[in-house]
């Protein structure tokens, strides 16, 4: 792995006061054990549980590793992605949840997955052979299978296909990836088994899953 490279984490956040030590501590291992530089910035939604409070605790115990940025409120996935990254100082971006669906063990194999051929970005994905999903209900599976968000992006490339993007919430990400394959960026993809969130309940509520649904359906007749 090249030790010039950066990668940049972005951890969007609601209510995950009790995922997000762990998380964080679990991504610090996956980054140091493999000798690579990097940073997490967690965009904080105004969580009433105290995320952020518990961000600016670990900001003590990881120094210079964890930038903070929080927003007044709910205010979508899509534009918590796009926030974050204008404070990204790394060369790769790294898009996840705080949730434990994601696990940082598998950011080393997507980061030499990249590596092989150059990829502009790599998915890690339950669909691929060897992938799985443990403990998510059929509507869960139904909606993450197209808004994958574990993904690592160049950021040149990110920064490209992003300010074309429309959509805020869960479609955000699958609008991303069409748009991407369809500006010809090359994608990769490593298999990973994706559990149910530790601690918490889902963040999806029934107006999310609808616009969810009605995005798809707008993203279908644009591209």
């Amino acid at each position: 792995m090249d030790a010039k490279n950066k990668y940049s984490v972005i951890l969007p956040t609601y209510n995950e006061r009790r995922n997000l030590p762990v998380i964080v501590s679990l991504i610090n291992d996956s980054f140091t054990k493999n000798n690579l530089d990097y940073e997490i910035i967690i965009v904080d939604d105004g969580s009433p549980d105290g995320t952020a409070n518990i961000a600016k605790q670990l900001q003590k115990a990881f120094p210079r590793r964890i930038i903070l940025k929080e927003r007044a409120g709910k205010l979508g996935l899509g534009t918590a992605y796009i926030h974050g990254l204008h404070f990204a100082s790394g060369n790769f971006i790294i898009i996840m949840d705080a949730d434990f669906s994601h696990h940082p063990k598998f950011i080393p194999e997507m980061i030499r997955k990249q590596a092989t051929n150059d990829y502009d970005i790599v998915t890690g994905t339950r669909y691929a052979s060897d992938g799985g999903v443990y403990g998510w209900d059929l509507k869960r599976k139904l909606i993450s299978k197209g808004a994958n968000i574990f993904r690592l992006y160049k950021k040149d490339m990110l920064h490209d296909v992003i300010t074309k993007v429309q959509s805020k919430g869960y479609v955000f990400q699958m609008e991303l990836i069409v748009l991407a394959k369809s500006m010809g960026y090359s994608i990769a993809e490593v298999p990973i088994s994706f559990v149910d969130r530790v601690y918490g309940d889902s963040k999806l509520s029934e107006d999310e899953i609808t616009q969810y649904f009605t995005g798809v359906l707008s993203l279908w007749t644009r591209v």
